[in-house]
């Protein structure tokens, strides 16, 4: 099954590219605003790559065997959109004409799950292209689960990106790159547009490195390809290029092609203003004169270019078919690796899931980190789609998967190497971690986790962020969650990361007090496929007797009660994590002096948000105004928790150099802190 097809270049794929460069100026010229210049000089790429090159089906943009495209130069979201229109995957004339407009399908960068063809939200700069290598590895463990022999190409396809200055600038593209290179990741292809402008003009005056001579010695393949004589793409030496990295396999390649931004505009091509500015009236019709077309006409395509970009359909049809015989076959050979696909197509989890995670007894302590660790092999042994790594820190985030073998190419001597292996070694590299546990998520078949301190969530938040606003199942564990880490200082002590954290929409933070809710919170974390954060601690914490509390299960409702009041509460405890056995001491000491207390255990305020009004009510009765919050962070999000006249126990500076004990009692982390801010709450509330 090729992707490609043998059928010469013809004229009317010359008037094609000249119509994708006419559309180009003129859904930003109408809008008023956008990024003309880098799609009309890459029309006859992406032209090419969607028409000659990948393997795609422009009516089942799911299909399991296609090529992904990943805009990494997502300002130039015109260059995929047209070739979505082109080809045919629903987008139609006015979709372009409706450009950067409210509700369009059209909006300013490329978003996911919003336009059919859109395999991924870019726009951040290199967060494409590291994404992508998430892709390509995930491509290859999917490989490991369906085809481990390689006994059909059923499961090999190629990853193809598109790049520019900005991206490769970028720390994090250098990051991934250089993991790709480590991985040998044959299945991604990268364009990279050499046109040496970004909005502050020429990018020599700070980027002038020798990009080729970087890659190769990341271990990339590198293909340069010039400009013709005129400035304009040299479509045969690129196709030539194209055909020659789909047959390079041992490594990931970089094709280095020099364009001119805005070619052929007479005066607006090679200069900044075409990168992020419409080209004006005047410029849009100068230019297509020169493209030999009516000045006067906007948004013009005529219905050969049409019917011959549509010819896609019938193309990716036809691949997808032969795909679909081979596929039956391989069903009928391999009814185990079957039964598993088709589970992992249907979103569902195995039937002893549930079962799988262990419940923890009392009377023993254990960092939640330490109980992470053993619920996620616990999912490993059921769930052979789950996988990940951390950044050089997995055994102190507790991330590995026994005997699950290092994610390595067959061509690594490292001890453990395997090239399916479910452990990966991502280095010390947290932003690309996070772009690469995004774009495993979205190739759509496995599940994603990625460890580090909680530190360092700062290092790769741009990457939550896209997780969150993609709404893809990207698992972030986050470790050390507090000055509970002790002696390494206020460096590594996080003080307003969690808070910080809980400020992404669509992104929840957990922070289970002990292994139990950490065990229900990984339960939650498989069955609700959405984007969120662990935070754990590092030092150990006690099993709640769950025979003298409230039941762990109430974790899956981001808060409950774990000691319930023995009347009327006077005031309630309301903590997270580590914190909460610091509530319950603090609940015993004002007990014994006749006040009723409810204690609180707050895992996940995010999920205890979406519940309703009468299981918030029973949890934080309004009719309680006296309430202290208690969380080894800053204090900011708790006021709208705990009202006017409730307390707010926490830490809102940096801490210090000292062992977690004596840090807690320094900062007032204490049951005795908690009875005085108790205590003036009750007090503040009559």
């Amino acid at each position: 099954m090729t992707s490609r097809t043998r059928t010469p270049w013809a004229p009317l794929d010359d008037q094609a590219v000249t119509t994708c460069r006419a559309l180009a100026m003129d859904a930003v010229q109408k809008v008023g605003n956008g990024h003309p210049g880098t799609a009309m000089a890459l029309a006859p790429v992406a032209y090419t790559l969607f028409q000659r090159i990948m393997k795609h089906d422009p009516k089942n943009p799911d299909w399991l065997g296609r090529d992904r495209f990943v805009l990494s130069a997502g300002h130039s979201s015109l260059t995929l959109y047209i070739q979505l229109f082109l080809a045919g995957y629903g987008l139609e004339l006015k979709d372009l004409q409706e450009f950067r407009t409210a509700g369009s399908l059209t909006p300013g960068h490329p978003e996911y799950g919003h336009t059919k063809g859109v395999e991924i939200t870019t726009g951040p700069l290199g967060s494409g292209i590291s994404s992508a290598v998430g892709m390509a590895m995930a491509a290859r463990f999917e490989k490991g689960l369906f085809d481990p022999l390689g006994k059909t190409s059923l499961f090999d396809h190629n990853i193809w990106v598109i790049a520019s200055d900005g991206d490769l600038q970028e720390g994090m593209s250098g990051e991934a790159s250089s993991i790709a290179g480590v991985q040998r990741l044959g299945n991604l292809k990268v364009i990279y547009d050499d046109n040496r402008i970004s909005i502050e003009g020429d990018t020599h005056v700070a980027f002038n490195e020798d990009v080729s001579a970087r890659y190769k010695a990341y271990g990339w393949h590198v293909i340069e390809v010039a400009t013709k004589s005129d400035g304009d793409v040299d479509q045969k030496a690129l196709e030539i290029a194209l055909l020659q990295a789909e047959e390079i396999t041992d490594a990931p390649t970089l094709i280095r092609l020099k364009t001119v931004i805005a070619w052929p505009a007479p005066n607006a091509r090679g200069t900044a203003e075409s990168h992020g500015s419409a080209l004006g009236v005047a410029e849009v019709e100068a230019t297509k004169v020169l493209l030999g077309l009516d000045p006067k006409e906007s948004f013009v395509v005529s219905s050969e270019v049409l019917a011959h970009g549509r010819s896609a359909l019938t193309r990716g049809a036809q691949i997808r078919e032969a795909w679909e015989s081979e596929f039956t076959s391989w069903q009928s050979a391999n009814p185990r690796e079957a039964k598993l696909l088709q589970r992992l197509q249907s979103k569902s989890l195995p039937a002893e899931f549930e079962s799988s995670i262990p419940v923890f007894e009392s009377g023993k302590d254990i960092a939640t980190r330490a109980a992470s660790g053993k619920v996620i092999n616990a999912i490993a042994g059921v769930m052979p789609e789950f996988w990940g790594g951390s950044a050089d820190l997995a055994g102190s985030n507790n991330t590995s998967i026994e005997n699950g073998g290092s994610f390595l190419p067959t061509s690594s001597d490292m001890k453990g190497a395997n090239q399916y292996g479910r452990i990966i070694h991502f280095g010390i590299r947290e932003h690309a971690m996070g772009a690469i546990i995004n774009g495993i998520a979205l190739h759509g078949l496995t599940r994603p986790f990625a460890g580090t301190f909680l530190v360092f969530s700062d290092y790769m938040r741009g990457a939550v962020r896209l997780a969150a606003l993609m709404d893809i199942p990207a698992t972030f564990v986050w470790t050390h969650d507090s000055i509970g880490l002790g002696e390494d200082g206020p460096t590594h002590q996080p003080v307003e990361h969690i808070a910080a954290l809980r400020l992404i929409p669509n992104f929840a933070m957990i922070r289970p007090a002990d292994a139990n809710e950490t065990a229900i919170a990984w339960r939650e974390v498989i069955k609700r496929r959405k984007p969120i954060g662990f935070a754990l601690s590092r030092q150990n914490l006690p099993v709640v007797d769950r025979l003298q509390c409230g039941s762990a299960e109430g974790t899956a409702k981001g808060a409950y009660i774990i000691c319930p009041a023995k009347g009327k509460p006077d005031v309630i405890l309301i903590a997270t994590g580590s914190e909460v056995h610091v509530a319950i001491a603090g609940a015993k000491l004002l007990e014994t002096e006749g006040i009723n207390v409810q204690v609180v255990s707050a895992p996940c305020l995010e999920w205890f948000a979406e519940q309703d009004g009468a299981y918030k009510e029973s949890v934080l009765p309004a009719t309680v105004s006296a309430r202290v919050s208690i969380e080894a962070g800053v204090g900011m999000g708790w006021r709208e928790i705990v009202g006017s006249t409730g307390e707010i126990i926490s830490l809102d500076h940096f801490g210090a150099s000292a062992s977690a004990s004596h840090l807690f009692k320094e900062f007032g982390f204490t049951p005795e802190a908690v009875v005085a801010a108790a205590k003036r709450s009750i007090a503040n509330s009559k």
